[in-house]
């Protein structure tokens, strides 16, 4: 199943699994106005009318991203000096309102029901870093690497590398990360628990990633919501507040009938025949 045509990547959904793929490449898969537009509303319909089990991110050409195209972001040259220079002017309560629309973008990533998956080859820049910590998973080529490049053009990262990258990994090596904005190469990024998997290059990176998604998509849809939904609570609440979620969650949740189903179809080596999440209406908090 295709969707329709977007600006910043191509959607395809086959088999339960969902794929957006960064198509700029030309570009360096940069992230123009409409991809902050349209990246949260194509997540948003995917999971709200249950078109798949999974999303899996990936990118085309050499460099997964280079993030923000801030030359698109930029005030318009006019002829009239006025106008030029009201163009010119930062208002800081016009930036804060750009800032916090470009958080959200990510955040439905979090928000999104469905597991996401990225996928990366070579840079990954500045917003690119800010997209694949909000992701459940990231995996990555050889040959890739990840920099908070906003350091090194004089501002500090805004779109959610920080809150969410030091719960990724030490917090001692984002600071220094941070600090000198260097490149911090895939072997380094498994090693440190940012990435789950290195793989030779991103033919076998995208088989690998499709393979571990279809494994997802053969799961109890609610079962895998069920343990997104607790893992992101978890991150910002006790062990005991969390427990006692958990408890509340499965007690309200829990479907003997899946749970038959699931472990019949195991036994007997075949694939599940579960109950798809419900369709819903409006925009939800992980």
């Amino acid at each position: 199943m295709s969707l329709e045509k977007f600006d910043c990547f191509d959607v395809s959904i086959e088999n339960n699994i969902a794929h957006i793929c960064l198509n700029r490449p030309e570009k360096r898969n940069s992230m123009i106005p409409a991809f902050w537009d349209q990246l949260p509303k194509v997540v948003s319909d995917i999971d709200d009318n249950a078109r798949a089990r999974v999303i899996v991110i990936s990118s085309s050409g050499p460099v997964f991203s280079a993030g923000m195209d801030l030359a698109a972001f930029a005030p318009k040259a006019s002829a009239d000096k006025d106008e030029a220079r009201r163009n010119g002017i930062r208002h800081g309560a016009a930036f804060y309102d750009s800032a916090r629309k470009t958080q959200a973008t990510f955040n439905a990533l979090e928000a999104c029901r469905l597991p996401i998956l990225a996928a990366i080859q070579g840079g990954c820049v500045g917003g690119g870093v800010d997209m694949v910590t909000a992701c459940d998973m990231r995996y990555a080529t050889e040959d890739a690497f990840f920099t908070i490049f906003e350091t090194n053009i004089g501002m500090t990262a805004d779109v959610g590398t920080f809150p969410r990258l030091v719960q990724q990994m030490p917090e001692g090596l984002v600071r220094e990360l941070a600090y000198t904005g260097r490149r911090m190469p895939a072997a380094e990024a498994k090693a440190v628990g940012l990435v789950n998997k290195v793989f030779a290059d991103q033919t076998s990176m995208l088989e690998g990633v499709m393979a571990i998604a279809a494994e997802i998509a053969e799961k109890a849809p609610l079962a895998v919501y069920g343990c997104k939904r607790m893992i992101n609570y978890s991150k910002d609440h006790s062990t005991a507040d969390t427990l006692d979620y958990i408890a509340i969650w499965n007690a309200s949740m829990m479907q003997g009938q899946e749970m038959q189903e699931a472990m019949q179809a195991r036994a007997e080596k075949r694939a599940g025949d579960f109950t798809e999440l419900p369709t819903r209406k409006g925009t939800f908090g992980s």
